[in-house]
């Protein structure tokens, strides 16, 4: 009580003095705690008229009153101090600790980067724009983190083939998934069953944007912070480079404003030699009206691995020119160089003049460039028919020696071929940069669902590139910001498994109906360039909702009256945060109903028990969650639990 009146006491001294005040009256925090700091004479004299602050905020050293500028601002920044109406409402409650700060800025929970042990929110939605910082839990301690992480039920499964929509008898390995909920925690509950089985991870997250806008025009939220757009990812990163396979990769699509912040993020998490590259890929035909009189026309790809840079993580197959020959008979061979990049010095014994057994002439090797074979070794070579001189046929226009490939062997060796420059130059790049725009992945969609279902959608021809070169037929394509679901309808016509995860409801309306089109057989995007002819399956299920529910139905509400029915029951049957003393709440609920809609909302969902929002594995069998009994068995599935 006394520290409250000293609160009044010093709000009332403070009135006094208009550079403490706006035009309208009110005190300004910043401007009292600068003031402060910077030890600014009408303030300490004001201060010390006051005999109980004089008393509080001043020492006696022998005899000189020496003024405690960090105790003044610790009391300034107190919540007590100048409170809006809901903290007002939260400090009468009770929601504060002993010392009259908010538990949730507890300075004795340690918190990890950059808010220390914080988790950033999935949010996407057009609510969580409005928020500045999107956080899971208003206090988080080790143990809440490894709660709100640990796997989660999943429910409402269907699986869709040929013969249209059913219901789900058993979980098979080979199953395509689609799964709704949150993305952080959904890779978590992967990480049980698929840890280190995902080849391929394609990502096009939400952008950050160095101009936050008032209206955001995408249908998931993009006004990020840099500093949250940075956790968001980080957290995401983390947990998705455990769940890539052994030499796997990811390709993140970024933005131009946000693509070095997370090239930076990305080295500390992959490590800088597991970084593969940088790809430019061309979004649209140029500009007029922009900043600089310059068009900045392309987003990137930035790819990673999990494995050192000597790994061979990428490969392509190369449709080659095979020969057959009478000498050879049965065995179709083709061209390849003999050699190599070295100098003579390196390999002083690859240095010499190459004789044609057949017709004496010589071939002299390059200074700069000698042959694959030595001296020792060409013998051996040339009896083996690897070596094949312009003479020998005269179907060949050739000047040098050439090596000879069998085509036997290099499909025993089933190595994929470099992606080396010139195929980035004359084939991918090109893709990536006349092809790939944002252009012709709205146009895709346009032609499934029309026009306005969503914006900025990837065009199947870039994920169809990206496929090529880091997987192979039954691999495991990861896309855990699904969106319009390209990535997976791509996968799926190139004979790919994939998971795709998606939060935001149009999951159902897009993403499903999109792949049941695939399953029919539709021909936009690469299906005639792959030969589509339609078929296969995939399962769709759902994060099982717990105190989510709460939250859906708290943002839709329209009065406070639909808030206080809500209330009712997240009492009767929710998870209430430790924090929350609901018959302090209770007995307060006039002081509630004056507060505005949105600090209604606001205050209740923060004193749901964030994570509790989705139901727990752990807690399958809790009957207040009323999973079903198929559901179990179908999480048996799943997760492998015998």
């Amino acid at each position: 009580m006394e520290n409250l009146n000293q609160f009044k006491e010093l709000e009332k001294l403070l009135r006094n003095e208009s550079q403490f005040c706006t035009e309208d009256g009110v005190l300004m925090k910043n401007a009292i705690v600068e003031a402060a700091l910077a030890l600014n004479p009408q303030l300490i004299r004001l201060l010390l008229t006051h005999e109980t602050l004089r008393r509080n905020f001043f020492v006696d050293v022998d005899g000189v009153l020496v003024f405690d500028k960090v105790k003044f601002q610790k009391f300034v920044m107190n919540k007590r101090f100048l409170p809006d109406s809901y903290t007002s409402f939260k400090n009468k409650i009770g929601l504060i600790d002993d010392n009259g700060t908010f538990v949730s800025e507890s300075r004795e929970v340690v918190l990890a980067w950059p808010y220390k042990d914080c988790m950033l929110e999935g949010g996407q939605t057009k609510e969580d724009a409005k928020r500045n910082e999107i956080f899971w839990n208003e206090t988080l301690a080790p143990d809440e983190i490894n709660r709100l992480t640990e796997p989660k039920v999943l429910n409402n499964f269907r699986q869709y083939d040929s013969e249209g929509e059913h219901e789900v008898s058993k979980i098979m390995p080979t199953d395509n998934l689609i799964i709704k909920g949150n993305n952080l925690l959904t890779l978590y509950s992967l990480t049980k069953k698929y840890k280190g089985k995902i080849k391929m991870i394609y990502i096009d997250p939400p952008y950050f944007f160095n101009k936050i806008t008032a209206t955001d025009t995408f249908k998931y939220n993009s006004n990020f912070r840099l500093s949250t757009w940075l956790t968001f990812m980080r957290n995401r990163l983390e947990i998705a480079r455990q769940l890539l396979k052994k030499d796997g990769t990811i390709w993140i699509n970024v933005g131009e404003d946000g693509m070095h912040y997370l090239k930076t993020l990305a080295d500390d998490i992959f490590g800088k030699t597991s970084f593969i590259g940088t790809l430019p890929r061309r979004t649209r035909n140029g500009k007029a009206d922009v900043p600089f009189n310059f068009s900045q026309d392309f987003d990137w790809l930035l790819v990673y691995t999990n494995v050192e840079g000597e790994e061979k993580v990428l490969g392509r197959n190369v449709e080659r020119q095979y020969f057959e020959t009478p000498d050879f008979p049965g065995r179709p061979w083709r061209l390849a160089d003999l050699t190599k990049q070295t100098t003579a010095k390196e390999r002083p014994k690859s240095y010499f003049t190459m004789i044609d057994p057949k017709t004496g002439k010589g071939y002299p090797a390059s200074e700069k460039r000698t042959w694959c074979v030595s001296i020792d070794t060409f013998q051996e070579y040339y009896d083996n028919g690897y070596i094949v001189f312009p003479d020998d046929y005269d179907f060949l226009n050739i000047s040098k020696p050439y090596s000879r490939k069998f085509k036997d062997e290099d499909e025993k060796d089933e190595k994929k071929s470099a992606v080396i420059s010139d195929f980035l130059i004359k084939d991918f790049l090109q893709e990536l940069l006349f092809k790939s725009k944002n252009q012709d992945g709205n146009n895709e969609i346009t032609s499934l669902f029309g026009r306005d279902e969503f914006d900025y959608a990837k065009p199947e021809n870039l994920i169809k590139k990206i496929i090529e070169v880091a997987t192979n037929e039954g691999d495991i394509v990861l896309d855990y910001h699904l969106g319009s679901g390209t990535t997976a309808a791509v996968a799926h016509k190139m004979k790919r498994r994939y998971i795709g995860l998606e939060q935001m409801d149009y999951i159902q309306t897009l993403c499903v109906k999109r792949l049941k089109k695939v399953i029919e057989g539709e021909q936009g995007g690469i299906s005639k360039a792959v030969n589509w002819q339609g078929g296969g399956s995939f399962v769709y299920c759902e994060l099982a909702t717990a105190n989510q529910r709460f939250v859906d139905e708290i943002e839709i509400a329209n009065s406070t009256e639909e808030l206080a029915d809500i209330w009712r029951k997240m009492q009767e049957t929710g998870f209430l945060s430790w924090k929350v003393q609901p018959k302090q709440i209770d007995e307060n609920a006039a002081e509630f109903s004056a507060l505005s809609l949105d600090d209604q909302k606001r205050f209740l969902i923060e004193c749901l028990d964030k994570n509790l929002l989705y139901v727990p594995l752990s807690e399958i069998d809790n009957k207040e969650f009323e999973i079903s009994k198929q559901d179990k068995k179908l999480n048996s599935d799943f997760y492998g639990i015998s």
